[in-house]
């Protein structure tokens, strides 16, 4: 990929390499979902899910950061505790590896190409994102498959890459291979985001370097808004949620519900008009600290294309606090007007839960 085709003017090596790293990843991922059997995927002790295509993609990403950027630090999801038990389950992530690295994959010509990586090799790419994170100096965060579950069931996910710089987001990519390119609707599949800070956000199609800039508008009729949620009850509120809705005057079960940050993807091109991440503990669910990969590229391209993204107190999202937002309390997006319309509602939603009036 050359740099004459990135819509930005400057960090454009890193923004090449994060581009390649990402579409690579998307491809490996894509031919794994199509294909992924029982065997190529293990419950975490936290109780996630992990496939051969969360390990192989963080590999494969951490592969082009160690080449380009070697003093960089990698903070990722994934690390190779249950792989190294599991011989089959290695060896199958290594044969993903290398044939991502294979010729005439992605925009070829690029240092990699045709490149084959020793099983170490590709192991320690992985746990070289196990970095603890923190405020300063220059650090890569990683999801190699934002959303497994919705992977698994063969819907949205994204791979998203982050570049994080004392603990201000300066560059995100993201990418979800099953959205459609212009729209939730479009028949067309794979739509890549990117965002740089201070020089705005754009999205293209995964297999073509046409960029179009975006931007979110300040408001929208109620009428018009769909709220972005996650799938699953367990990652957000949606009772709090619902109510928000109803006192915001939102038409009743418009959500539109997906997995991943392809929700922000959704919304920094106008689609929704707010996406709210609600922490289930308001709702009696357990403390959940946010994680810095889930929201480091979503949060700058909304701010690039001209909303708003905070916590649900109107705090701004911290990434100098290690590898979670420990500092933060769920997320609200919007556009730039309607944002502060939205955190009221959240105010007062949070309120009835607390006092049993919801």
């Amino acid at each position: 990929m050359s740099s004459h085709k990135l819509p930005i003017s400057s960090m454009t090596g890193e923004a090449e390499v994060a581009v390649l790293a990402v579409i690579r990843a998307c491809q490996l991922t894509k031919s794994v979902q199509n294909t992924l059997t029982v065997d190529e995927k293990v419950t975490k002790p936290d109780k996630s899910p992990v496939t051969v295509g969360d390990l192989a993609a963080q590999s494969l990403i951490s592969l082009h950061l160690l080449d380009s950027f070697p003093e960089d630090k990698i903070v990722g999801e994934e690390d190779t505790t249950e792989l190294r038990q599991n011989n089959g389950l290695r060896a199958k992530v290594v044969d993903l590896v290398n044939e991502g690295f294979g010729k005439g994959r992605a925009e070829a010509g690029a240092w990699s190409e045709g490149k084959t990586f020793s099983e170490s090799e590709i192991l320690s790419a992985i746990d070289a994102g196990s970095d603890v994170g923190g405020g300063t100096g220059r650090l890569w965060t990683i999801d190699p498959i934002d959303g497994t579950l919705g992977f698994l069931r063969k819907e949205q996910y994204a791979v998203c890459l982050a570049l994080i710089v004392d603990g201000q987001v300066e560059l995100g990519v993201l990418a979800c291979p099953n959205l459609g390119t212009n729209s939730v609707d479009d028949e067309t599949k794979g739509v890549l985001f990117l965002a740089r800070k201070g020089e705005g956000s754009w999205s293209r199609p995964i297999e073509s370097p046409e960029y179009k800039q975006l931007s979110l508008p300040a408001s929208i009729p109620s009428s018009s808004i769909r709220f972005l949620e996650s799938v699953e009850s367990g990652h957000s509120a949606h009772g709090i949620q619902a109510r928000i809705g109803a006192l915001l005057g939102v038409p009743e079960n418009t959500s539109l519900r997906m997995d991943s940050q392809a929700k922000y993807g959704c919304l920094g091109r106008g689609e929704g008009g707010a996406y709210l991440r609600i922490p289930t503990k308001y709702m009696g669910g357990k403390a959940y600290e946010e994680k810095i990969w889930d929201h480091a590229s979503g949060s700058l391209l909304i701010s690039e294309s001209g909303g708003i993204c905070t916590d649900m107190h109107g705090e701004p999202l911290d990434f100098s606090q290690g590898r979670t937002l420990k500092s933060n309390d769920g997320v609200v997006a919007a556009g730039r007007d309607m944002h502060a319309k939205v955190l009221e509602a959240v105010k007062q939603a949070v309120a009835e839960a607390q006092t049993g009036k919801l």
